[in-house]
């Protein structure tokens, strides 16, 4: 079975990252959503609801599994017995960034390898960190996010 790790923070879910999603569905057995759980940051959702919101928009999906995981992402995909990680690129800012995790990764876990998907150009400049910024100026999040969850993002966000 080709089990692929799909990692991010995910705060909350773009329809960048359900794109990649999607996508990356489509060419493994099963697709871990694995949202991090990390103690540094104060993100605007937890991490319950930033799984509840992705196990909405994915539940068409029946091979993509949402999950949480914090510590070394290696030791996850060893724990998931999964062997790709796989990671949306938009910029080159984002390649540099990712290809220097790639490298650590390969090297404490030679036996895992990154798998890098584009982002649909029509995504390429979408963020979570914009989706909060527009959601606290209670400017329009179609096309951003699910619909199902632009009211939801907005109310929390959002305090006039």
């Amino acid at each position: 079975m080709r089990i692929a790790v799909y990692p991010g923070s995910f705060d909350p879910v773009t329809n960048g990252h359900l794109d990649i999603i999607i996508r990356a569905a489509d060419k493994f057995d099963k697709l871990v959503v694995a949202v991090l759980r990390n103690s540094a940051k104060q993100p605007t959702f937890t991490v319950e609801e930033r799984m509840d919101m992705l196990r909405r928009v994915t539940a068409a999906y029946p091979q993509v599994e949402i999950d949480t995981f914090d510590g070394l992402l290696v030791d996850y995909l060893h724990h998931k017995q999964a062997g790709i990680i796989v990671k949306g690129l938009r910029a080159m800012s984002d390649f540099e960034y990712e290809f220097q995790m790639a490298l650590m990764n390969k090297k404490l876990a030679p036996d895992i390898e990154t798998l890098f998907m584009v982002t649909s150009d029509k995504y390429s400049f979408l963020s979570s960190s914009i989706v909060r910024e527009l959601a606290s100026y209670n400017g329009s999040l179609e096309g951003l996010v699910p619909e199902l969850l632009e009211d939801e993002i907005r109310r929390k966000i959002y305090h006039p």
